[in-house]
């Protein structure tokens, strides 16, 4: 019997705690949390977290813990290989993606490019008129 490859997108014990946390809160055993990617934010692409109750035929589903996380076909091209972790201290709570695909991140870190959109790690982001958010690493 052969092990099941590690899932293309990770996420942390804290995260999945955190989300289960929050679907005891909403009182409904049927969501599930999307994370996706959409264009905008200060860098050209930036994070979203959501729950709904149902999935799209093409999304993948990841399940950890009983806790489903749904990622549509195109987010799943820039999130590929990336770590959702969750974070509480003293400077807030909030989910942290590592993501290997973002070559700069916005100074907040809740956006971020890719190098084919004309962006290189040399030129990193300085986050001014920035909104707080999740924060993301490479």
């Amino acid at each position: 019997m052969s092990a099941n490859p590690p899932p293309p997108v990770l996420f942390s014990d804290d995260a999945t705690s955190k989300v289960r946390e929050l679907i005891l809160e909403e009182g409904n055993p049927n969501l599930m949390l999307r994370v996706s990617v959409s264009g905008g934010g200060c860098s050209g692409f930036q994070y979203g977290f959501a729950f709904e109750e149902l999935s799209d035929g093409e999304d993948l589903v990841i399940d950890k813990g009983g806790v489903r996380v749904l990622i549509d076909p195109i987010s799943l091209q820039y999130l590929s290989g990336a770590q959702v972790d969750f974070q509480d201290g003293a400077d807030g709570s909030r989910f942290i993606i590592k993501n290997p695909n973002a070559k700069s991140t916005c100074g907040c870190g809740s956006s971020f490019s890719i190098a084919d959109q004309g962006e290189t790690s040399d030129n990193p982001a300085d986050g001014k008129g920035c909104p707080s958010g999740a924060a993301v690493h490479r």
